[in-house]
């Protein structure tokens, strides 16, 4: 019989609700964190002490002395990127290549999947999406389209300049076809990758291996989401969405474990709702309050510097991302922004809309019904206690619960990993 209390850890919204302290907190209870999809484009953001980390591949465990740290093979990888991270975290004292493991089976993102990238988006008959241009979307594209280089091609020499110049050539065309004038040295590219893999090649194996393994063996896994579930390839507001899937399924395709090993699923919410780039957003704060919130809550992207769209608490959109995901507790994070409001609004239904409207037109169409609750207008920066937060904070939060249908297991007072209100006897405190 295997362990109990393999969890994963995902976003509940549009992404950037805090998964990397979340990660970061839980996975000193687990031996091994993964990340399951996304590219360099998720920038996870950690606060130990004065010092702060911005992890943009590299799963937020690497932080704990001792956890294996594992890139799965639903991961796109920039391998430029990601050595440059590694040093980074080196330079700060991380034990990188102890830790980390690097799945042989992700995809390759080259530099000319950027400029695919800048063309789709800049096409006139093109509704842009908001992405961050990383080439991430593009080298999806190509893993579906059964053409794309995955890390284990890289070792194997001939078949891989063979499988290179292929792809060379068809984004060459694609280039001269749209007029796009930015000259590449594509041999120089495909030598500075042999070159990448040389370094990478200790820490590449078979991932879902070393997780089943492990898994087998009772040591306990951490499986970390980027972005988040309201930008899934398949159920968020798409085509405003991202290149994977960003929900808990998509941790047993992009890790390589069975359903059975998955005991948890933690979603991950702000206080209030964010979304950084184009697309659909009911509840969206258009004037002061909004401002306020982004200037509290620090609302700038950790990877890109975007300012985030802000507004308030969105319940049919949580319960929407709890029943695609079957959230086992909630994680509420950046509680201490909504200190400063004298009353809090909460959308609690839209308008004669009882599922979550298909397209993204349907979403922007929707009439958001809100309810007022009272602020609490006392500081909650900080706090480690339930017991220490503003009756008011309480009354909103169990709101909150109440009215999505999913215990809050944990509360995040602030940046630093000590800003944590962990709830005795909630199901989230079970698991770990």
């Amino acid at each position: 019989m295997g362990n109990i209390g393999n969890i994963v850890v995902l976003g509940a919204q549009w992404g950037d609700e805090g998964k990397g302290k979340v990660v970061d907190l839980f996975s000193e209870k687990f031996s091994i964190v993964a990340r399951y999809q996304g590219g360099h484009n998720a920038g996870h953001t950690v606060f130990i002490g004065p010092r702060k980390f911005v992890l943009k591949l590299i799963p937020s465990g690497i932080l704990r002395p001792g956890i294996r740290a594992v890139i799965g093979n639903g991961v796109v990888i920039d391998p430029a990127a990601l050595i440059e991270e590694m040093e980074k975290l080196e330079q700060a004292g991380i034990d990188v290549r102890a830790q980390l493991a690097i799945s042989d089976r992700a995809h390759v993102i080259f530099p000319f999947h950027r400029i695919v990238e800048k063309m789709s988006e800049g096409r006139q008959d093109r509704v842009p999406i908001g992405t961050t241009s990383r080439g991430i979307g593009p080298c999806y594209e190509d893993k579906i389209g059964r053409r794309g280089i995955r890390i284990a091609d890289l070792y194997e020499h001939d078949s891989f300049c063979a499988m290179y110049t292929a792809l060379a050539e068809d984004k060459q065309l694609l280039a001269q076809t749209f007029d796009i004038q930015e000259t590449i040295d594509y041999e120089l590219i495909r030598d500075q990758y042999l070159g990448f893999a040389e370094r990478l090649r200790p820490l590449v194996c078979d991932t879902a291996q070393l997780l089943n393994d492990a898994i087998r063996a009772g040591q306990r896994v951490l499986f970390e989401g980027a972005q988040g579930t309201m930008l899934d390839v398949d159920h968020g507001t798409y085509p405003f969405v991202t290149s994977s899937s960003a929900t808990a399924g998509g941790a047993c395709t992009g890790a390589g474990v069975p359903p059975t090993a998955i005991h948890g699923i933690i979603g991950v919410s702000k206080a209030y709702t964010t979304r950084v780039g184009s697309g659909p957003f009911p509840t969206e704060l258009l004037g002061d309050d909004g401002e306020r919130i982004r200037k509290a809550g620090n609302e700038f992207g950790a990877v890109t510097g975007r300012p985030r769209r802000c507004g308030w608490f969105d319940v049919p959109l949580l319960r929407y991302t709890a029943m695609i995901n079957g959230f086992t507790s909630l994680v509420i994070t950046k509680l201490d922004v909504l200190d400063q409001f004298d009353e809090i609004l909460v959308c609690t239904g839209y308008k004669n809309v009882t599922a979550m409207p298909a397209t993204f037109r349907g979403l922007e169409a929707v009439e958001p019904v809100y309810e007022k609750l009272p602020g609490w207008k006392s500081e909650t920066r900080g706090l480690s206690r339930e017991r220490d937060l503003p009756p008011r904070a309480r009354d909103y939060l169990h709101f909150l619960s109440e009215r999505v249908g999913v215990e809050i297991g944990c509360i995040s007072t602030g940046p630093e990993r000590d800003e944590t209100i962990l709830i005795e006897n909630s199901r989230l405190a079970g698991l770990l």
